[in-house]
């Protein structure tokens, strides 16, 4: 008697990786804010440099937070297949094996950080090879699984970009981008403990220790108000300084005002029962556009006197 044996069935062959998905990688969206507050910081700064190595500074900062950011999804594969709002990414979805992501992560960090000190400056190269290990190594192995404090230790992941953009300009640090760089710092609890809010249970389901999941909501939700009320004077200081003039001055005043008033009404508030979370989607919302809006100031405050 023949026994029939059915060969196995071929696994479907990976494609190449597509221009998008290594795109995807970079978290363009995140990557943004990332190039105009850099921008900013070096537009802002006493000093001016030549357009072509401002333009590669600029470059340099984008394509090192964008290997970052790969570096982040790489890492954290698994965790993104089980959240709701990552789990569409390249990573999750299989379009992309994970060597790859890894070594085209490797590639725009090094290659970032030797284009900046080879035709800028080798101080900026070094913050940003700061900036690239603090958000891949400190902020994504190292504090996010372990401790609800991981957005606040690692808010400095995101704050480097002007202070980068500062000294790429004048080749020295100085208080002001100090100040830009506390100012992202503070603003960043706030901004990712309201997204943490209405995204709670993603968080809960992959065991991240983030604020909402383990102090619960009315903790971070008082964490959100004083972190908002620290953050207004702050943002006030590089007119205080001397380092911007009214514009600014009465624009952080007025932007920190309202971001603070959102604060209120997410930090006193109680959610109830099929809560859309609204006030808390207001306040993610402002967030992004209050740093815009603030860095917009800052550059704006430079050219125009009033």
């Amino acid at each position: 008697m023949t026994t029939s044996i059915t060969p196995p069935t071929p696994a479907p062959a990976r494609r190449p990786a597509d221009w998008r998905d290594l795109l995807a990688l970079t978290k363009p969206r995140v990557m943004s804010l990332v190039i105009f507050t850099g921008l900013c910081g070096l537009i802002a700064a006493p000093e001016r440099i030549h357009p072509v190595l401002a333009f590669t500074a600029i470059l340099c900062i984008a394509i090192g937070a964008g290997g970052a950011a790969a570096l982040n999804q790489w890492w954290e594969a698994d965790i993104d297949a089980g959240m709701k709002r990552t789990a569409k990414r390249p990573l999750p979805q299989g379009r992309l094996d994970r060597t790859t992501a890894r070594d085209f992560a490797l590639v725009l960090c090094s290659g970032s950080v030797f284009l900046m000190g080879f035709a800028v400056g080798w101080l900026p190269a070094a913050i940003l090879v700061v900036s690239i290990i603090y958000y891949s190594v400190i902020y994504t192995i190292w504090l996010k699984p372990r401790t609800p404090q991981n957005i606040v230790i690692g808010g400095g992941a995101g704050a480097f970009p002007p202070l980068i953009g500062w000294v790429a300009a004048t080749g020295h640090i100085t208080l002001m981008p100090v100040v830009l760089f506390a100012i992202i710092f503070m603003w960043t609890p706030p901004h990712f403990w309201a997204l943490a809010l209405f995204v709670k249970s993603d968080y809960a389901k992959v065991g991240i220790p983030m604020m909402p999941v383990v102090a619960g909501e009315k903790a971070t939700r008082r964490l959100i108000l004083i972190y908002s009320v620290l953050l207004l004077p702050l943002s006030v200081v590089p007119w205080a300084i001397g380092g911007t003039g009214a514009l600014y001055g009465v624009s952080a005043l007025v932007l920190s005002s309202l971001f603070l008033a959102l604060s209120v009404r997410v930090g006193l508030r109680t959610r109830g029962e099929a809560d859309t979370m609204r006030p808390e989607k207001q306040l993610f919302a402002y967030s992004v556009i209050y740093l815009f809006a603030l860095f917009a100031a800052l550059v704006m405050d430079r050219f125009i006197v009033i």
